[in-house]
């Protein structure tokens, strides 16, 4: 029997992840795009385009074992459907590939990081997204435990998402979650 791989586990979390995002995305009503978001300053256009071009971003990893600094193309004319249709790509391209490392501005990272980043994007806009539109989902308890567990990995410094707002240690784990990454749960 074959080793899981840290890479394994983390396309089994992604595929979690996109359903969860999918799930939020089919949320977004006809002609909502200029709602306001969780995001300061954010509409739900400026989300979905953003998750967008994350989505692009982490598929071109998997595909080319590299990422480009700045996105290939404008946005999308219907930010929903690129994301719908990114999202699956993005899974489908993790599924078929293992990619070791990624080259990000010619810095080699490993290519589970990379994948876990795709993770934390989709649950958490996609939580953002069913907030926005008023049909809160929360984040499932597996997955947003899974990304607590590597929490240091997206909160070590780097400018991702605000500033963590306090929240009752007895708080869901998605509550926790949202509010370790700037969100009023």
């Amino acid at each position: 029997m074959a080793a899981v791989t840290a890479q394994d586990s983390t396309v089994r979390l992604l595929e979690q992840a996109v359903a969860y995002g999918l799930g939020c995305v089919d949320q977004v009503p006809p002609g909502g795009l200029r709602l306001p978001t969780p995001c300061r300053g954010w509409n739900l256009d400026a989300l979905l385009c953003h998750l967008y071009e994350s989505v692009c971003a982490l598929r071109e990893a998997a595909e080319y074992g590299e990422v480009a600094l700045l996105p290939a193309a404008g946005p999308p004319a219907d930010p929903v459907a690129a994301v719908r249709g990114g999202a699956v790509a993005l899974l489908e391209s993790w599924q078929a590939r293992a990619c070791p490392e990624v080259s990000i501005g010619g810095m080699a990272v490993p290519g589970a990081t990379v994948a876990f980043i795709g993770v934390v994007e989709l649950a958490v806009h996609g939580w953002d997204i069913a907030q926005a539109c008023g049909s809160p989902r929360p984040i499932p308890v597996p997955l947003a435990l899974a990304i607590l567990r590597r929490a240091p990995m997206i909160t070590g410094g780097a400018d991702l998402f605000a500033a963590p707002v306090p929240v009752s240690p007895l708080a869901c784990p998605g509550d926790r979650l949202v509010a370790l990454l700037g969100r009023t749960p």
